[in-house]
């Protein structure tokens, strides 16, 4: 009789480990209303001003030139030939050089992060501080199959243009920096520009450039980072270029955390009329602006901005990021000339560096939340669509290769019981799939 009370015992534990893990995937998979308790400084965003004049902007299929060498003419196309298949230019992924190594750097760079305290000094008291300890311990979930790597090192440069070739993603979207300037994290790195693009160009591959911010950034600083990228590199043969239904050719920027300058001044810099004004000039551009709360959206288009991006890859985290939303503000944009493009990731993970950000990590599923993603996505008809990330690492949205890993005092996170390329093979079908269905939007 004892063991068979001990036999159902153990039946109903299983039963009710079995019902809270059903329930823990379905929560990755269904977005929340609006935020879901914010991150740092989210709570701190300025008021923006109020609707401006801007200028009408055409809206086209995203069509970069074709690789070519610098200051050649080509005909524009949607997508081309890398050396690892058909690569699509309507599909960008958000792409990070700031990682460093003892044997290029001279020390670890970014994978030694710190742990970052909470804002609330009584919350912050119960989580450990200090920095990882590379390379057994990282700033991250994940462990990457190169180890933890210098962004310099040019294998594995190569190596991630052949990754990103892959997984078909034509653009990648490179975080940057002016000369001199660097995250809190790590190091200036403007001066692997010209390697990235070399080694981009080699793949066929585009690069779009995604202003971060930085101490003292505003409306005339960017207006200087844009003059400053394209008179440097304009001319490269990877310079990705959006080519609008009135057939201009023009460099496209993502602004990260577009919100913290207010919406008057980037009018300045985004309306025919401003004192400082790029449209209709050498340096005109179409310029994306991030969405993260719902009046964003005014914000974004009295700035005079182009269109709007939603980069975060944790469902339900905020307005923008919640797949729910992703329709409307493409009605929005559709009504007002603007591109939408929602960003896509395979989960969230970033409790390595944010011990206390539980409620916003998003489970992979084993890549059923990242193909619910990309099917909302798909679902809205953008006309690009942005993937969170290729190596995003600290925040768990990498699609880069990582492998199994256990230390003492760690077991990493991996893609089992699928292989490293698992993400990379998911991109590359949904990719195709997002061509394909595009094309029957535009019949």
């Amino acid at each position: 009789m004892a063991r068979l009370r001990r036999r159902a015992c153990v039946a109903l534990f299983l039963f009710t480990l079995f019902i809270f893990g059903t329930l823990m995937a379905l929560r990755t998979l269904k977005p929340s209303d609006g935020f879901s308790d914010l991150a740092p400084g989210l709570e701190l965003l300025p008021i923006l001003g109020a609707r401006m004049d801007r200028r009408s902007v055409t809206r086209a299929s995203a069509s970069p030139d074709q690789a070519r060498p610098p200051g050649s003419n080509t005909k524009a196309m949607l997508s081309n030939f890398s050396p690892e298949g058909t690569i699509f230019y309507d599909v960008h992924i958000f792409y990070y050089t700031w990682y460093g190594s003892p044997h290029m750097d001279g020390k670890y760079l970014h994978w030694d992060h710190i742990l970052v305290p909470h804002w609330d000094p009584k919350i912050a008291s119960s989580y450990p501080r200090g920095k990882h300890m590379p390379p057994e311990d990282i700033g991250s979930s994940y462990y990457p199959e190169l180890n933890p790597y210098s962004s310099r090192d040019p294998d594995v440069m190569e190596s991630h243009m052949e990754q990103i070739g892959a997984s078909a993603a034509g653009v990648l979207v490179l975080a940057w920096y002016p000369p001199g300037l660097g995250d809190e994290n790590g190091e200036p790195t403007e001066d692997m520009v010209p390697a990235v693009l070399d080694a981009a160009y080699r793949h066929n591959l585009k690069v779009a450039f995604h202003i971060q911010p930085y101490k003292g950034r505003n409306d005339q600083t960017v207006h200087d980072n844009i003059k400053y990228i394209i008179d440097r590199y304009g001319d490269h043969g990877a310079m990705y270029r959006f080519t609008t239904s009135t057939g201009k050719s023009l460099p496209l920027f993502y602004i990260y955390d577009s919100y913290l300058t207010p919406s008057e001044a980037w009018s300045e810099l985004l309306s025919p009329t401003g004192s400082h004004s790029i449209r209709g000039s050498t340096y005109d551009s179409v310029l994306i602006a991030l969405i993260v709360e719902e009046r964003h959206k005014h914000d974004i288009l009295a700035g005079g901005f182009d269109g709007m991006y939603t980069y975060f890859a944790s469902n339900g985290f905020s307005f923008g990021s919640s797949h729910q939303n992703w329709k409307a503000i493409k009605a929005f944009c559709d009504g007002n000339n603007l591109l939408f493009i929602p960003s896509v990731g395979p989960g969230y993970i970033d409790t390595s560096i944010r011990p206390w950000n539980n409620h916003n990590t998003r489970n992979r599923v084993n890549g059923r939340y990242y193909e619910t993603a990309l099917q909302a996505a798909l679902n809205a008809r953008p006309e690009i669509v942005t993937i969170t990330s290729f190596n995003e690492w600290h925040e768990g949205t990498q699609i880069e290769r990582a492998v199994p890993k256990k230390t003492v005092t760690r077991v990493y996170l991996d893609y089992q019981p699928h292989g490293p390329d698992h993400y990379l093979e998911l991109t590359r079908r949904w990719a195709e799939q997002f061509n394909k269905e595009k094309q029957q939007w535009l019949i």
